[in-house]
């Protein structure tokens, strides 16, 4: 019995619908190459099929690989025979399809990503169903790999280098309309014609054959390093992949290298190229963190995977948040897309109005880029209500507050919210360092306390961080994380400490860096020590991005709280200086590190040098870079043995959506596995006794170090 898919044949068409069992979207797997492998036989030997449609009976037509299993199989990868035995079936395997001798249409019912797209451009004519929510693309860079079933090559071939590498570079996302824009659809039809026209082209003499198999066939544009058009493309798209990538990222240089090579070669060679360097991708670290994080794991986690069993799924209908200022009219306008009534809450209507009014921004913008049409915008403003009374709050299901980093004003906004909202009511709070335990003692009811901390801007930051109190309930997270899935972004969830896990990680980044300055390293050389090691910004730009003014009155308030046992940090006094001697507090402020001319980009201040001496000799590249990234993979495992993380995945998923660890290491946590936790242990030794007691490793990760244990 077929488990991934049906032939069934009327009037000399075969129809192939694709149904992988078990599986909310349809994906490669094992059986389903065997199973096309079998059909693919059945369609070249049987004379009674004149031609075939390939179409699926799930919503969506195809997804990549089974990247679980992709991820098992790279386990058991060792040398390059081994990839390439592993790269090479499943590009045979639909060569075979594409010179069965048989007209072949792809259906494209629903999305269509990586290795599904490679089967529709294997087939000789696709058409699409008109559906606004289908996505075309060949997405695979972005688990640091490529497109290994002949994407590089059809697509190549189809629509020639500079579309298709813009395509496959980037990793894009495309609609039904863009991809017959580019000709990779030929043809877009209502859902309920789908079948019928792909019929009817083979019935009006649609034939087997492609044009890249042909005598005389050239690619589009141009290829090969002998053709002026195609070396412009490759001159400029290397330097652009260079600078993006820095190059940390193996896959875009794989792609671009199989498309050179491949598109001046005959098709049947040009598909063994792509095949060895995607073996090479499968024997790379990078491919292996990047593949495990950013999609087992991050799939895991959108799927709640840390919810507590045994509780009845919430809803949440109505929202309230307290304090309108830029994370609550971010967390309100996020809610409030996903359906939520939100009752924004602030000491002063205008607050509250001017809260509203970032909503109303980002409405007008996705409306002008056609990401939404004036009715649903004015429908996601209508559920946002301004308001100054706390009586508004008494049918919310959670209530969020998101006010001023002060023990004392959120104990005070606790205490007001309590009075009146529902006693079944969650209350949660987005602050970004103080304990949840702590704040929490504010509350009459500390078990329906949690810590939901989103991330600046919160319309765009994809990460959640659940922070579980001492006394906040299973029940109390499992509602927490239901809200989060209703928002589509991704939970992490940690137990309560100083900083959580986030906060506390990204503040030995800023303070390595701050250190760094102090030290007399020129802050040109920090910044684009971080940069080139693949984080988004510098840690000095980051600083001016969250003011001197928060991470001023955060120290404060930590010395407040520990008192005798408060350790001053490395780079307090730059902080002290910036804050208080030189006022100069950031973006917001219009002077930080940076200055921000409104006639030009923004540049590191001239003047910091007066005040921070530049040594004499300065360190290298590469010894900047593992200051920064060392300290912050060191204070992860602080976390670990503090049972802070309880959970490698959301270490390392929160490293990299949080606060921006390189996404080529897998997250903070692989990067350690893939140094080896002996040779990091031993580094962080050597750092400890040049820089500072900061890089000291505990006996417990020493002890990890000795029987060589890795955190997967």
């Amino acid at each position: 019995m077929n488990q991934t898919l049906t032939l069934t044949v009327d009037a000399g068409i075969a129809l192939l619908t694709i149904d992988v069992q078990g599986r909310p979207m349809n994906v490669i797997t094992p059986e389903f190459a065997q199973e096309l492998g079998a059909a693919t036989q059945r369609l070249a030997t049987d004379a009674a099929i004149r031609g075939a449609v390939i179409t699926s009976s799930k919503a969506d037509f195809m997804a990549g690989a089974d990247l679980k299993w992709l991820l098992a199989s790279m386990a058991l990868i060792k040398d390059a025979a081994s990839a390439m035995a592993f790269a090479w079936p499943l590009n045979e395997l639909y060569r075979k399809l594409e010179l069965c001798g048989k007209p072949l249409v792809a259906a494209i019912n629903g999305t269509a990503l990586g290795g599904g797209l490679e089967l529709a451009l294997a087939c000789n004519y696709r058409v699409a169903a008109d559906n606004p929510q289908t996505r075309i693309g060949l997405p695979e860079v972005l688990v640091g790999l490529l497109p290994g079933a002949g994407g590089t090559q059809r697509l190549s071939r189809m629509i020639g280098v500079r579309d298709a590498l813009q395509i496959i570079v980037e990793g894009t996302h495309l609609t039904v309309h863009e991809a017959l824009a580019k000709k990779i659809v030929d043809k877009v039809v209502a859902p309920d014609q789908l079948i019928a026209t792909a019929r009817q082209w083979i019935l009006d003499g649609g034939t087997a054959g492609q044009p890249w198999d042909g005598k005389n066939f050239k690619v589009p544009g141009g290829a090969g390093g002998l053709d002026p058009r195609a070396a412009q493309i490759f001159m400029g798209g290397t330097a652009l992949v260079s600078k993006r990538t820095q190059h940390n990222y193996p896959a875009p240089i794989a792609i671009m290298s199989a498309v050179y090579e491949g598109t001046q070669v005959p098709m049947d060679t040009g598909l063994k190229i792509e095949s060895r360097y995607l073996a090479s991708l499968l024997l790379s670290p990078v491919t292996r963190n990047m593949t495990r994080t950013l999609f087992v794991n991050k799939v895991a986690a959108e799927k709640l995977v840390r919810r507590p069993e045994g509780i009845e799924k919430s809803k949440v209908s109505t929202l309230g948040v307290l304090g309108a200022g830029m994370m609550g009219a971010g967390i309100a306008y996020i809610s409030a897309r996903a359906g939520m009534q939100v009752r924004l809450l602030d000491t002063s209507l205008d607050k509250a109005e001017k809260g509203k009014q970032y909503s109303e921004k980002l409405v007008v913008k996705d409306i002008e880029r056609s990401r939404t049409s004036a009715a649903k915008g004015a429908e996601l403003l209508g559920r946002i209500t301004p308001t100054t009374d706390y009586q508004d709050l008494a049918l919310c299901d959670i209530v969020i507050e998101a006010v001023f980093e002060d023990r004392a004003i959120k104990a005070d906004v606790t205490r007001k919210t309590e009075a009146v909202m529902p006693k079944t009511a969650v209350f949660a709070s987005n602050t970004s360092t103080l304990p949840i335990t702590g704040l929490a003692e504010a509350s009459a009811r500390p078990d329906q306390f949690i810590g939901v901390h989103f991330f600046s801007p919160a319309e765009k930051m994809p990460l959640v961080e659940i922070i579980v109190g001492k006394k906040t309930s299973p029940a109390t997270l499992a509602r927490a994380l239901d809200y989060v899935q209703q928002l589509k972004k991704t939970p992490i969830v940690v137990n309560d400490g100083r900083g959580f896990y986030t906060s506390r990680v990204f503040g030995t980044f800023t303070n390595e860096g701050m250190t760094l300055l102090a030290e007399g390293v020129n802050p040109a050389l920090i910044e684009n020590a971080a940069k080139q090691a693949g984080l988004p910004v510098g840690p000095l730009a980051v600083l001016d991005e969250v003011t001197m003014e928060l991470v001023y009155h955060v120290t404060q308030q930590t010395k407040r709280d520990l008192g005798a046992s408060y350790q001053e940090a490395s780079g307090w006094p730059v902080i002290k200086k910036m804050a208080e001697d030189l006022k100069r507090l950031g973006k917001r402020y219009g002077q930080g590190f940076y200055e921000y001319p409104t006639d030009a980009k923004k540049r590191l201040w001239p003047e910091l040098s007066k005040h921070f001496p530049l040594a004499k000799t300065q360190p290298a590249l590469a010894e900047v870079q593992k200051r920064l990234l060392y300290i912050q993979a060191l204070e992860t495992t602080r976390c670990v043995e503090e049972g802070v993380l309880t959970d490698a995945a959301d270490g390392d998923l929160g490293s990299i959506l949080g606060w921006g660890f390189p996404p080529w290491t897998g997250g903070s946590l692989s990067f350690i596995d893939t140094v080896g936790t002996k040779e990091f242990v031993t580094e962080c030794e050597r750092l400890a006794k040049q820089y500072g007691s900061r890089f000291e490793p505990s006996a417990w990760l020493k002890a990890r170090a000795a029987s060589n244990t890795k955190f997967y």
